[in-house]
Formats: C-alpha cells, sequence, structure tokens
C-alpha cells in the first residue's frame, strides 16, 4: 500500500445488505481487517481465543459482548460514557475503541449510518493496558493528555508482534526522524500535524490516517497542539 494520507472510512464506505472485510496487511495477512457494514447488517456472535481490538472510523455500530445478555444500556464512544456493566450492548462510533478479551463473545449490528471499523487481532499473551476495560467504549483522543512543551506517550496494547499507542505533542513539539522497526498505521485523533516520510511532507488531521512501511524514515511534528494513535506491528 502506497505511503500517503487516506481516511479508512472515504476508502471502505458501507454498502448496502454487504459486509466487507478487508485485510490492511500490516505485519503479515489476519491481523489488522478494515470492516464496512451496511446499514442494519451484522455479524453473528462469535468467539476469538486472542484479544482484539476495535476502532471505529466512521458510523455506529451496536456491539453485544459476553453471554449476549440484553440490557438496555448504551456506551456511546463520542460522549466517552463509560458504565460499571462487564457484559452488556455497547455503541462503538468513530474515534471510538473497544477491548474484546480473548473467549468472549462478541457480535455487532450496523444502524442506519452503516459501519465502518478497523479489527486488530492480538496474541494471547498481549499486555492490556488497565485503562481499557473489557467491554467499554472510550474515546481514544481523551485517554491521555497534553503535557507542557513535551510528548507523551501511552502503551494500550503491548504484544510480540504488535503495539498499539496513544501520543499527544504539545504545541512544536516534534519527533525526530527514525525508521519505524516495522509497518505501522497512525490515526490522528485531534488537530494537525505534519509527517515527514522520505523526504516529503504530508499534512494530516482529526480523523485521517497514513501507512509507514517498515524501515521507512519519517518524521512527526504538531501544527499546534495533536494526538494520534500508533499501530506498529512487529516481528514476532
Amino acid at each position: 500500500m502506497e505511503s500517503r494520507v487516506f481516511k479508512i472510512e472515504e476508502e471502505h464506505r458501507p454498502k448496502a445488505a454487504l459486509t466487507i472485510s478487508t485485510d490492511a496487511c500490516l505485519g503479515g495477512p489476519g491481523k489488522v481487517h478494515f470492516f464496512s457494514l451496511g446499514s442494519y447488517t451484522d455479524i453473528s456472535p462469535e468467539r476469538y481465543d486472542c484479544p482484539a481490538l476495535y476502532i471505529g472510523a466512521g458510523g455506529q455500530a451496536d456491539f453485544v459482548l459476553g453471554g449476549g445478555r440484553e440490557q438496555d444500556v448504551r456506551k456511546k464512544a463520542t460522549g466517552c460514557a463509560r458504565g460499571n456493566e462487564p457484559f452488556c450492548p455497547a455503541c462503538l462510533e468513530k474515534g471510538g475503541i473497544l477491548f474484546v478479551p480473548g473467549g468472549m463473545l462478541c457480535g455487532m449490528k450496523a444502524r442506519e449510518t452503516g459501519f465502518v471499523y478497523t479489527e486488530i487481532l492480538m496474541e494471547k499473551e498481549t499486555k492490556m493496558n488497565e485503562i481499557l476495560k473489557p467491554a467499554e467504549v472510550f474515546c481514544l483522543k481523551d485517554l491521555i493528555d497534553y503535557e507542557k512543551g513535551s510528548i507523551a506517550n501511552m502503551d494500550l496494547a503491548t504484544g510480540s508482534s504488535a503495539k498499539l499507542m496513544i501520543l499527544s505533542f504539545d504545541e512544536g513539539c516534534a519527533l525526530a526522524e527514525h525508521r519505524a522497526p516495522g509497518d505501522a498505521l497512525l490515526f490522528a485523533l485531534e488537530g494537525k500535524a505534519v509527517i515527514g516520510y522520505e523526504g516529503r511532507d504530508y499534512a494530516i488531521r482529526e480523523g485521517e490516517n497514513f501507512r509507514f512501511e517498515k524501515n521507512g524514515l519519517h518524521s512527526v511534528k504538531a501544527d499546534g497542539r495533536f494526538k494520534m494513535a500508533l499501530l506498529l506491528m512487529l516481528e514476532g
């Protein structure tokens, strides 16, 4: 895949009556997929043996988690609502993240808007940050604050083959040029930045994405304050 600024929600638009799964080809086949669900289409409840992370890219979907118990409870990613019910329906929207532990039953149904999301399958031994509670929806950009004059980093999930982290850049802060040890996918969560990649600059803003190839020389400089998530694939 060409390294460029793009939007997952625009490149994987929902189509009527269809559920479409596209391998993102990050870190080998089958680990990361982009999904699009047409209006009111669904995925029947199923279990993965490994932990799964879902990141909303567009539209809305209702997830039913755990033993399929029906409770009239909703947690919306946009408002960052948090509940105490560990196994209940959850509404995932753009910018939200949902952690489903291995072995937990998980099904979903798109709302009228359809739904576009990224599914990340981690290995069984993945270390999850305790800030991500199972079966709860969180706003990615609200999981980390800005630190004056600094870049702050928080690992959300760390395994031998992949790592998901979030970073906040105070105004004017930048990551110096370096090479990615594996394929990587950047999610711009808040504000704007300039990505330097192999001698070319790319402006990126909230809601957009950028892909780094393994060993690609790159830098990130905030244009004002900026928050991002980064999925880094490693050789396990």
